[in-house]
């Protein structure tokens, strides 16, 4: 295999990451060796066990998948031969032991431009508070929740009009875009990593149900952003 070409690992789940992973298989730049995602879940009236989006992909390529129920049964023999692993909306916190495995170490792709939004609903928490941009941020994994040095920031701006779906999107091609630039950069070693600004970090908590009821009482600015 050449030197440019990295093995990877891919760990991930919903749509975002099953956009980026077709985005690396397309670009045939690198080769991924092993797939990660979450077992499958029953979904739909009928209840019926259906394969994770980044799942179908994999199948789709003939590549070999793996699916941990949690994070005790990820094993380090996943990523044998593996020179980094790549983790998008997985959903499964990684042991560090993991995460020092392949040569390369691992990161992450997040949809916020870190330190802000850090956690599991950042493009909503964004439009909620009226942020005027966004983006996605390639940083490398360490222990903590999204607190590892960013490898690359790219700033998506945020339209009155825009909602979390559209910006989902516009995110996820983004991120797959950003995410060969930081690998092409790796390879030749020209990456530059940068430690984040712990203290200006804010916390994207998960949308509750509670939050879809309409307080009228709020603004209509307010409103119009739920």
């Amino acid at each position: 295999m050449s030197q440019n070409k990295l093995r990877l690992a891919f760990a991930g789940t919903p749509e975002l990451a099953s956009t980026v992973l077709k985005s690396l298989i397309d670009s045939n730049q690198h080769t991924v060796e092993v797939v990660l995602t979450q077992p499958d879940r029953p979904a739909g009236r009928g209840r019926k066990l259906k394969q994770s989006e980044v799942k179908q992909v994999a199948l789709e390529h003939g590549i070999p998948v793996f699916q941990p129920e949690k994070s005790s049964e990820l094993k380090e023999e996943y990523l044998k031969n593996c020179d980094l692993m790549l983790v998008v909306a997985y959903g499964l916190l990684i042991k560090p032991e993991i995460l020092a495995k392949p040569r390369l170490g691992c990161i992450n792709i997040h949809t916020s431009l870190l330190p802000r939004w850090r956690g599991a609903a950042p493009i909503q928490r964004a439009i909620l508070a009226g942020d005027e941009q966004t983006g996605v941020t390639i940083m490398q994994m360490d222990r903590g929740l999204d607190t590892g040095d960013m490898l690359l920031t790219d700033t998506v701006p945020i339209s009155n009009t825009v909602t979390s779906a559209d910006l989902h999107d516009q995110l996820a091609e983004h991120g797959a875009v950003a995410l060969l630039r930081v690998l092409e950069q790796l390879v030749n070693g020209t990456a530059d990593a940068r430690v984040q600004d712990h203290s200006a970090s804010t916390y994207a908590e998960k949308i509750n149900k509670s939050e879809a009821r309409i307080d009228w009482d709020l603004s209509a600015i307010e409103l119009d952003r739920r």
